[in-house]
């Protein structure tokens, strides 16, 4: 993987993020309802819970359900919702033992187009549509992987310039720029909701 990543804004949780596919993956997994950077923080508590410097698909597919739920919630908590992310880690570790040997790179090593990568990470437990869009544009603006047409098949997260998702987070500053770009996008949305109650 191509570049140093500063999403969690802690090194040695962005040097795992830069040099471990597994860590970007269930980064992205963490990322929802959590602050981004509390999220991407996730893999790194997780290695070092498991007394290891990098995450092994194997070795969380395999893991006690409960001891890895328990790993998970110890404080500080990985995540808002421990015992429930604790369950989609071991699925998405599960799935890429059964369909790419544990080897999270697999993924997009030999993805031809943008659209063919797309469809391999909408299909992982836990990537819905945006997500897996999300992630390709992270893969393409900070990891260097990018299969032809990526920016088209990653929709409005792979324009350039843009501010709308952790794939544009490259410091704090950036970081900032996002959250306000998505507290707006929420409130317009609020906004439009309301308007249509009112009108009907």
């Amino acid at each position: 993987m191509d570049g140093e990543v500063r999403l969690a804004q802690r090194p040695e949780a962005d040097a795992l993020l830069s040099r471990s596919p597994l860590a970007a993956l269930v980064g992205m997994l963490l990322d929802q309802q959590v602050a981004m950077e509390w999220a991407f923080a996730g893999p790194y508590t997780i290695a070092e819970r498991l007394g290891g410097d990098d995450l092994d698909a194997h070795e969380i597919a395999a893991y006690d359900p409960e001891r890895f739920a328990a790993l998970l919630s110890d404080k500080p908590a990985v995540h808002r919702y421990p015992g429930s992310m604790a369950k989609r880690i071991q699925q998405l570790c599960r799935y890429l033992v059964e369909h790419y040997d544990g080897d999270a790179e697999a993924l997009w090593r030999d993805a031809a187009t943008g659209t063919e990568l797309l469809a391999r990470l909408k299909a992982l437990p836990g990537f819905g549509a945006q997500k897996a869009q999300i992630f390709l544009a992270l893969l393409g603006k900070q990891y260097g992987v990018a299969p032809e047409g990526w920016r088209g098949a990653a929709g409005a997260y792979g324009e350039e310039g843009s501010r709308r998702s952790v794939a544009d987070i490259t410091g704090p500053e950036s970081l900032e720029e996002v959250r306000a770009a998505k507290k707006a996008a929420k409130q317009a949305a609020k906004q439009a909701t309301d308007g249509k109650g009112a009108g009907a």
